[in-house]
């Protein structure tokens, strides 16, 4: 190929990519500290910050003042969240990560879609344990775990983030739900099963 057409192909290339390219919406100085652990694009890192791409925006702004008023307890949020002085501050930061694309599931699957289900921990979403009065996690946080409002989206969220959590939610580390659903259901789960669930929302991509 002439090294003319060459140079045709990469600026057409590079002006598709352009086009393409999804348009994030620029970090608010409130937001940019939060940035540092939980990425530009909102997605987190495993073992340092959650994934917060696409959460609902109420859902947001409920935890971080959970983190200001004690409900949820973490050293580092409990500093982090002290920079945001008002609910002014607190509503931009949740109203800019909530508007960042959050990772696509091309498989939705939906309670019911499968009867018969062997998987222990892929029977805990879809299905629940009544004989422990445990509903199905598809019951709240939608299918295949991809958030309804206030219930948070668990799907592709980071393992360790979620077994932490429902750990949390355990040793009542993590309060302010309502009615006390989480800890009321944390409180069935093993161990074992914690992992397992943490594993499986993490593997839905």
């Amino acid at each position: 190929m002439p090294i003319k057409n060459i140079f045709r192909s990469i600026i057409g290339l590079s002006a598709l990519l352009l086009v393409q390219a999804p348009a994030f919406a620029a970090t608010p100085p409130a937001a940019m500290v939060c940035e540092s652990c939980h990425g530009t694009a909102g997605l987190g890192m495993p073992n340092l910050a959650p994934m917060l791409a696409g959460m609902d925006k109420d859902y947001l702004v409920e935890q971080i003042n959970h983190f200001k008023n004690g409900n949820r307890k973490n050293p580092s949020m409990t500093s982090m969240v002290m920079t945001l002085p008002t609910q002014e501050s607190v509503q931009q930061v949740a109203a800019f990560f909530a508007s960042l694309p959050a990772p696509v599931i091309s498989d939705v699957e939906k309670r019911g879609d499968h009867v018969i289900i062997t998987d222990p921990a892929r029977k805990l979403v879809y299905q629940g344990d009544w004989t422990r009065n445990i509903p199905a996690c598809a019951t709240c946080h939608g299918p295949s775990g991809l958030g309804v409002a206030h219930f948070p989206r668990l799907a592709s969220q980071h393992a360790d983030y979620i077994s932490n959590q429902l750990t949390a939610w355990q040793s009542k580390q993590r309060s302010g739900d309502h009615n006390n659903v989480m800890a009321t259901i944390a409180q069935q789960l093993t161990a074992t099963e914690i992992q397992h669930l943490a594993q499986y929302f993490a593997a839905i991509k």
